[in-house]
């Protein structure tokens, strides 16, 4: 079992992409899980056919327990979704809502249940803090991998996230395995992109080009794999999950 948290900047297309891996390893005959830790409870939306799922904290909320069925949505390409959600806005931590979220999984045995051979932790990045740190600190995650475009405060964002990915390294835990470049098409991005990688001493995974078909795709509640699986982009979400999990 393969378990990965991607982080990034908030609206860097974070989702996007690992949603789109999640449609490329299901078709490729992997079952995989992906867990969904930002308050907004969006990871999984183009899955699930452009609606959210149930979030683990809203059944805690409502019926003051959960069960397996209540917060593990299988998507029409088989793959497994699970949304940690949020507090009520304005009312309490968003990042312990991650922790319950995850002690809820781990006291049903959501891994030993389904044996997923992928696990995708999407997580807000930001900031990596409390619950934020979970999937890395927690001992969730093995590897770490941070999407990013040539934006400045994206890579700001990557720069911090590497740094608390290898504070948590040197105490055993997840380890870095690269950038996701997530072109944005400004100028000089490439170069912009490499530079940050060589300074915090990692490589480029994968660069993903600009593509209307994300946007088309995403208008039809779908990911670019399910709706135009024979474009150029599809393919290249199909590369990029190879070279993720190679």
């Amino acid at each position: 079992m393969k378990k990965i948290a991607i982080y990034g900047k908030g609206g860097i297309g974070k989702s996007t992409v690992v949603s789109n891996m999640t449609a490329a390893l299901a078709e490729a005959g992997l079952l995989v899980m992906q867990i969904g830790c930002d308050p907004k409870s969006d990871s999984t939306r183009s899955l699930a056919g452009g609606k959210n799922i149930p979030t683990v904290l809203d059944c805690l909320r409502d019926r003051g327990d959960a069960a397996l069925g209540d917060i593990v949505y299988k998507s029409a390409c088989g793959a497994l979704c699970v949304e940690s959600g949020g507090p009520v806005p304005g009312v309490g931590c968003a990042g312990r809502g991650i922790i319950t979220a995850f002690e809820k999984l781990e006291e049903l045995d959501a891994y030993g249940v389904f044996k997923p051979d992928v696990v995708f932790y999407d997580v807000l990045g930001d900031v990596v803090c409390g619950g934020f740190a979970m999937p890395i600190r927690g001992g969730y995650a093995e590897e770490v991998i941070i999407v990013t475009s040539g934006e400045m405060m994206s890579l700001y964002a990557a720069s911090n996230i590497a740094g608390a990915v290898k504070s948590f390294g040197a105490r055993g835990y997840a380890s870095l395995k690269g950038l996701i470049f997530n072109s944005k098409n400004i100028e000089g991005e490439e170069a912009l992109v490499e530079k940050t990688a060589a300074e915090i001493e990692t490589g480029i995974i994968y660069r993903l080009p600009r593509d209307p078909a994300v946007q088309a795709a995403e208008a039809l509640g779908k990911t670019v794999v399910e709706a135009f699986p024979e474009s150029e982009m599809a393919e290249r979400f199909r590369g990029l999950a190879r070279a993720v999990c190679g």
